[in-house]
């Protein structure tokens, strides 16, 4: 029995014969391979088209900006998994991908949803700042979170999400989705009584949907970022590893309590 509402059973993706591969209509030997960087491919594998010279910048600025954080616990999880598996390259990043959530990593999703909600208030006709509260207001009234912002580290700013923003403005990208987000600054101070730092989700939502980069992967560009950052960690703990260092200072940090 099948589970679900299928689709039509066709492809776009990639085909290929004895001698030839082709990508989304495109040759890979002859056309996209020396052509494309790997930026660009991963936007033409997203979209199906090749991205313009300034989604192509704001794509790299967005996947340096956010591939490597320290040892947060994704950094940690792959690391402590590397060392119990040397021989599990593939399931130590897989450890430390699967731990990218609304907590870590992953809010940038969640603004693509708020300031997708803010742009449908302004188009029904709403004014542009009277939406931002509206929206801020909301999530302060149910008990929620504001995704992109805050920051246990960068107060008040995050040097990240003000470069980004800098450069947008700069280059003549920053559209609607910027401007609402401004306007979030001071809705969320209000709602939440006290200014917080827009964190570097924030602008990676707002930049690449004024960019048109599909909302719906917004979420793909810090997994495949923070994928680099944890290899970056995983060559390292190949050469010097603190993966059993840190599961031991875990295990030392928590007490016992059989009645918890």
């Amino acid at each position: 029995m099948m589970i679900g509402k299928a689709g039509p059973a066709v492809s776009g993706i990639c085909t290929s014969d004895a001698s030839s591969i082709e990508v989304r209509g495109q040759d890979l030997v002859n056309g996209l391979m020396g052509e494309f960087s790997f930026t660009e491919y991963f936007f033409f594998l997203v979209t199906g088209a090749r991205p313009s010279a300034e989604q192509r910048y704001f794509l790299d600025l967005l996947l340096v900006a956010i591939a490597e954080h320290g040892l947060t616990p994704t950094a940690q999880a792959a690391r402590m998994t590397l060392a119990a598996a040397p021989d599990s390259l593939q399931g130590a990043v897989a450890a430390g991908i699967l731990g990218c959530g609304t907590v870590v990593l992953g809010t940038s999703e969640l603004c693509a949803q708020v300031l997708a909600e803010a742009a449908a208030r302004v188009d029904a006709g709403e004014a542009p700042d009277a939406a931002a509260h509206a929206v801020a207001s909301a999530i302060r009234g149910r008990g929620g979170k504001m995704p992109g912002f805050g920051h246990p580290i960068h107060h008040p700013l995050d040097p990240r999400a003000e470069r980004i923003l800098a450069l947008a403005r700069e280059r003549g990208v920053a559209g609607r989705h910027v401007d609402m987000l401004e306007r979030l600054r001071g809705a969320v101070a209000a709602a939440w009584g006290k200014p917080m730092p827009l964190n570097v989700s924030g602008p990676i939502a707002a930049v690449l949907m004024d960019l048109d980069f599909p909302p719906a992967m917004t979420k793909a560009i810090p997994i495949l970022a923070r994928t680099a950052g944890i290899l970056g960690h995983l060559a390292e703990e190949q050469r010097r590893p603190i993966g059993f260092l840190l599961a031991h200072h875990a295990e030392n940090a928590i007490a016992y309590d059989p009645a918890g």
